[in-house]
């Protein structure tokens, strides 16, 4: 009998570590970014592009960017992901698989959403790329804005690209995406340029209550690259060269 017993506990352990293994490996809390979509819409109908992320936040609280940037409460039931934002509306994602780096997402247009986890080690929000305060650039104007305001949008976007990039070289990712996250900067393999402003993503241009404030904030970008000189790192590591040159173009912005 003290046999059987034995054999029995030990059972029940194996039971009970497996489904905590399990319950790991299968965690939908972290950062997910856009990998690609399967099914009856094609990728760029389904508002996700490979700057898209959603980073879930362990304590429930989440940002994503599927072509519009909103953050609030996340659940999950046993069938799918409920995000709530900051207006109270809340949307379903049915979640077609979970496991490891992979999740799976199916969208009201019955499309597949994939997404591959990655690294989110973050001390505070503020060395986070993903966080609300570092997004705030995405958020669009509802009245125009003063010099000031239009300023500190576009140092909100520029500390966003330094920590973006921070945030790679701390992951030793190999590479980012640098060409989908919406921006009036062409970053190129060397150093960057203002895009002229019949270029801008249109993503871009919704952020600015109207084009003329988009076309003010352009033309204060474009007086940085005529009057100042951004000093280029010299290393080989790509993304130590341009968290330097987002640094100073925040500092060259003004206040």
């Amino acid at each position: 009998m003290k046999k059987v017993g034995s054999f029995i506990f030990i059972l029940a352990l194996f039971s009970q570590t497996s489904c905590l293994f399990q319950s790991k490996k299968n965690r939908i809390d972290g950062l997910w970014l856009f990998t690609h979509s399967s099914g009856p819409i094609p990728d760029e109908y389904t508002g996700a592009n490979p700057a898209s992320f959603l980073y879930l936040h362990p304590e429930r609280t989440y940002t994503r960017d599927f072509g519009k940037f909103e953050y609030g409460q996340w659940q999950q039931n046993d069938s799918a992901l409920l995000l709530t934002n900051d207006q109270k509306t809340t949307i379903s994602f049915p979640v077609k698989q979970v496991f490891g780096n992979e999740l799976m997402l199916r969208n009201a247009a019955g499309s597949i959403l994939n997404f591959e986890k990655q690294s989110a080690k973050f001390s505070s929000p503020a060395g986070n790329p993903f966080s609300v305060e570092n997004n705030k650039w995405r958020i669009p104007a509802s009245k125009k804005e003063s010099d000031d305001e239009l300023r500190a949008r576009l140092r909100s976007h520029f500390r966003f690209h330094e920590v973006y990039f921070t945030w790679a070289l701390d992951a030793k990712l190999s590479s980012v995406d640098v060409r989908s996250t919406p921006s009036p900067i062409k970053i190129y393999g060397n150093g960057f340029s203002l895009k002229n402003f019949d270029e801008l993503p249109e993503s871009w241009r919704s952020y600015f209550y109207d084009d003329e404030d988009c076309q003010r904030a352009n033309d204060m970008i474009k007086d940085i690259f005529e009057k100042e000189n951004i000093a280029w790192a010299q290393t080989d590591n790509k993304f130590k060269m341009f968290i330097s040159a987002f640094q100073q173009l925040q500092q060259k912005i003004g206040r």
